[in-house]
């Protein structure tokens, strides 16, 4: 858990200095992740900003908003399938203090809903190496939304 909200309130440093990635890195993410999906037979749908996901639950309620506050347990994968966090029990955060991808993925979710996430690395953590998440690491996410304020 410590980690987990070392990592999470520790966002704005980290993407305050993330590295700009050049358009040939960027597409070098989008073709691991298209590959990743292809190969894991997944029915994943792109956004503009190259996150892939799927909404397995919507949930029940509103839409979660940019400022609400969030309970989401989560399980972070990387591609070659190593587990580098997971939270059975449910953490809370206001959604704009989230990583990227989260945030994205949190404003078509409602209170009680699921999602399957593969994030490139300008969306989450960047450049920036963690205790068990390499620098420029693509990362899988299943998320599920327990509580909305």
């Amino acid at each position: 858990m410590k980690r987990t909200l070392f990592i999470l309130l520790s966002i704005s440093l980290i993407l305050a200095s993330c590295a700009t990635y050049s358009d040939d890195e960027l597409k070098k993410f989008d073709t691991e992740i298209q590959s990743y999906i292809t190969k894991n037979k997944l029915d994943l749908k792109a956004s503009s900003s190259g996150l892939y996901f799927k909404i397995t639950e919507e949930g029940e309620g509103d839409f979660i908003k940019y400022n609400d506050i969030v309970s989401f347990t989560y399980t972070g994968t990387l591609l070659n399938g190593e587990q580098f966090d997971k939270q059975s029990s449910p953490v809370q955060f206001k959604v704009n203090q989230l990583i990227g991808a989260w945030k994205e993925v949190m404003s078509s979710l409602k209170k009680g809903g699921k999602a399957i996430l593969i994030a490139p690395p300008q969306l989450c953590y960047g450049n920036k190496e963690l205790d068990d998440i390499p620098e420029n690491s693509i990362l899988l996410f299943e998320m599920e939304v327990i509580n909305v304020k």
